[in-house]
């Protein structure tokens, strides 16, 4: 049952997975196989949200926006007018007050967040791919 939870098997993989301990000396029944078939089928959402719930340490990204305006003043004058992503995030606990962290990027840090999180992405879809 572990592994279920470990990997989050679709129900294709639980069938899969559930056939080969029903084959197993000293694995399952067909009866238990049925049993745990249905219960993840009912419950599988409700378990993977509380695990991840379980998970987590800090504050969690609940909510984001964003929006572009240009700058109309500045401290330097070739930067004025020039387009500045505002971007504002709200962080918290489930059950606790949000906080709002609010930055201000230029196009050349637009396109380094963007170089990062593609980064994250890529190393996300080799994990998953693995696992």
């Amino acid at each position: 049952f572990g592994r279920l939870l470990k990997t989050d098997m679709d129900l294709n993989q639980l069938e899969a997975f559930l056939t080969a301990q029903t084959k197993k000396q000293g694995g399952i029944t067909s009866d238990q196989a049925a049993v745990i078939a249905k219960f993840w089928k009912n419950h599988r959402i409700k378990i993977h949200e509380s695990l991840i719930n379980q998970s987590r340490w800090d504050n969690v990204l609940k909510n984001m926006n964003w929006r572009v305006d240009l700058k109309s003043q500045s401290r330097h004058i070739d930067q004025i007018n020039t387009p500045v992503a505002i971007v504002e995030m709200e962080l918290g606990k489930n059950g606790q007050e949000s906080e709002f962290l609010c930055l201000e990027f230029d196009e050349a840090k637009v396109s380094q967040m963007l170089k990062k999180l593609s980064e994250i992405e890529e190393s996300m879809t080799l994990l998953t791919q693995t696992a």
